[in-house]
C-alpha cells in the first residue's frame, strides 16, 4: 500500500510534499495508518489530538496511546480538551455534530496560529460510501451525492481512494498498533448500522462495491460541474443588484427555465431554507410576502426577490422605535446609519444625496432622527404641495428593504430630509435667511 499512497499524492497531492502538515489523529486504525504513511514519505507533519471526555478512562487512553506514537516517531503532539456534552446542550446540537463543529474549528486555529498549510484527515473510501448512504437516507440534492471532498480549503483527505480492509491489511503487515472507539460497536448512531450491517450485505451481493461506487462519484461529480455551470448561467442573468445586506434577483429569469424549483434549491439552498414549495410560491406571491429561514429571509417585492440577512434585519428592527434628539449645540451625532454633521454656513454649495442645507431659523429644537412610518407626508424640494412617503417611495421604485432602511430627521414633527434621498421645501434656504446650517451624513 505505500507504494500505491506514494503513487498518489505525487500523482495528485504533490503540493503535500513541500508543505507543513497537521495530520488529525484519534488513535484510532484510520488516522494511525495515515500518520504511519506520511511518516514513511517523510512529510514534514505534527500530529494533533481532540479529547472529547466523552468516554472517561477510554479517552483519557486514546490521549495517552497518540502521545506515545507521537514519542515513537519523533513528532510533536498536540492536544485540546473539550466539554463536548455543555457545547453541544448550548449550540442545540447532537454530540457528534459538536464534536465536530469543535474539532474542525480548533484544527483551523491550530493550522493559522503556528503556520501549518494544510491539516490532513484519515477518511477513507469505506467512509466516503457510508456519508453517501446516511444523504441520501436522510434526503438531499447532488451536492449532498458527491461524496466527501479530497480537498476542501486547507482540509486535505489523502486515503479517499483507499478501503477500510486496505488499511487493515496494511497496519497488520507493519506490526501496527491502534485504539477501537467502544462507541464504533454500538448500533446508537446510523453510520455504524450502515458500517455493520449494510454496508457487508453490499460487499457481500457485489464485491467491486467500492469500485464501482468510486466510477459513480465521479459521473455524479461531472453532472455537478454541468448543473454548477448552468445555475452560475442563471445567477448571472437573475443577480440585478448585489451590497453587503441583500442580494436582488429577477423573477422573470426563473420563470424563464424549465424547472425553476430546481433552480431555486441550487440558488438558495445554503442559506438554510427547506420550505420549497413555500419559495416557489413567491414567484407568483402578492409583494411583501417572504419565506424565513433560521438565517435569512427571502422577499418577494414586485418583480424581484430579495434575500436578506435575517441578523441584519431584527438589528434593523430592535431600533425600529428608537429615535434620537438632536439639540442646537450639537455638532457631531452618531447615528445607527452614520455621522450626522452640523455646520453653520455662509454660502450654499451644490446639495447631494448625503448633505443638504437648510434655513436655521425654520428649525424647532430638538430636531429627531426617526424611522419613517405609514402616513408620513412631506414637501419634496424643488416642488409645491406634499406628497406621502409611501407614495414617493413608490414613485421613487424602492424595494421593500430599501423603505426598511429609510430614516428621516425631523423638526417639530414636520419632516426636514429623508436623508440620503430628498429634502423638504419648507426648510430650504431663500433670499431672506440669515442663518444656513449645512447637514451632512458621513
Amino acid at each position: 500500500m505505500i507504494e500505491a499512497f506514494h503513487n498518489h499524492i505525487k500523482s495528485n497531492l504533490k503540493f503535500l510534499e513541500n508543505s507543513k502538515l497537521l495530520i488529525a489523529v484519534s488513535g484510532g486504525l484510520d488516522s494511525v495508518v495515515l500518520t504511519q504513511l506520511c511518516h514513511e514519505l517523510k512529510l514534514n507533519f505534527a500530529l494533533a489530538h481532540c479529547n472529547f471526555k466523552l468516554r472517561g478512562k477510554e479517552s483519557d487512553a486514546d490521549e495517552n496511546f497518540v502521545l506515545e506514537l507521537g514519542d515513537t516517531l519523533d513528532l510533536e503532539v498536540f492536544v485540546e480538551y473539550f466539554d463536548t456534552e455543555t457545547f453541544a446542550e448550548i449550540e442545540k446540537l447532537s454530540i457528534q455534530m459538536a464534536a465536530r463543529e469543535l474539532r474542525y474549528q480548533w484544527f483551523f486555529d491550530l493550522a493559522k496560529n503556528l503556520n501549518f498549510d494544510y491539516v490532513l484527515t484519515a477518511h477513507h473510501a469505506d467512509d466516503n460510501l457510508e456519508t453517501f448512504l446516511i444523504n441520501l437516507s436522510r434526503g438531499t440534492g447532488l451536492n449532498g451525492l458527491t461524496g466527501i471532498p479530497e480537498i476542501n480549503d486547507n482540509i486535505v483527505r489523502p486515503l479517499l481512494p483507499f478501503s477500510r480492509e486496505q488499511l487493515e491489511e496494511y497496519a497488520k503487515s507493519n506490526g501496527l498498533n491502534w485504539r477501537e472507539d467502544s462507541s464504533n460497536i454500538s448500533d446508537k448512531y446510523l453510520r455504524n448500522k450502515l458500517r455493520h450491517h449494510v454496508i457487508p450485505a453490499f460487499k457481500a451481493a457485489n464485491p467491486d462495491l467500492l469500485q464501482n461506487f468510486k466510477k459513480t462519484l465521479e459521473h455524479l461529480n461531472d453532472t455537478s460541474d454541468i448543473v454548477e455551470e448552468s445555475l452560475n448561467a442563471v445567477a448571472k442573468r437573475a443577480i440585478e443588484s448585489i451590497d453587503e445586506h441583500h442580494i436582488g434577483f429577477k423573477i422573470s429569469e426563473f420563470k424563464k427555465v424549465n424547472n425553476p424549483k430546481a433552480y431555486l434549491f441550487e440558488m438558495f439552498k445554503a442559506y438554510g431554507f427547506t420550505e420549497w414549495n413555500d419559495v416557489v410560491g413567491l414567484l407568483d406571491a402578492q409583494s411583501g410576502k417572504q419565506v424565513l429561514s433560521k438565517t435569512h429571509r427571502l422577499i418577494k417585492d414586485r418583480t424581484h426577490l430579495i434575500l436578506t440577512d435575517l441578523c441584519h434585519h431584527e438589528r434593523n428592527r430592535s431600533v425600529s422605535e428608537e429615535s434620537i434628539l438632536i439639540n442646537e449645540s450639537d455638532i457631531k451625532v452618531k447615528t445607527p446609519i452614520g455621522t450626522l454633521l452640523f455646520d453653520e454656513a455662509e454660502g450654499v454649495s451644490k446639495p447631494s444625496k448625503m448633505s443638504i442645507y437648510v434655513d436655521k431659523n425654520q428649525l424647532v429644537f430638538p430636531l429627531q432622527l426617526r424611522r419613517w412610518k405609514d402616513g408620513d407626508l412631506f414637501h419634496p424640494s424643488g416642488m409645491t404641495g406634499k406628497k406621502k412617503l409611501s407614495k414617493y417611495f413608490k414613485d421613487e421604485k424602492l424595494s421593500i428593504v430599501d423603505k426598511e432602511n429609510i430614516w428621516l430627521l425631523t423638526s417639530n414633527d414636520k419632516i426636514v430630509w429623508v436623508i440620503g434621498m430628498r429634502a423638504d421645501e419648507r426648510f430650504k434656504v431663500t433670499e431672506s435667511t440669515t442663518h444656513m446650517l449645512r447637514i451632512k451624513l458621513n
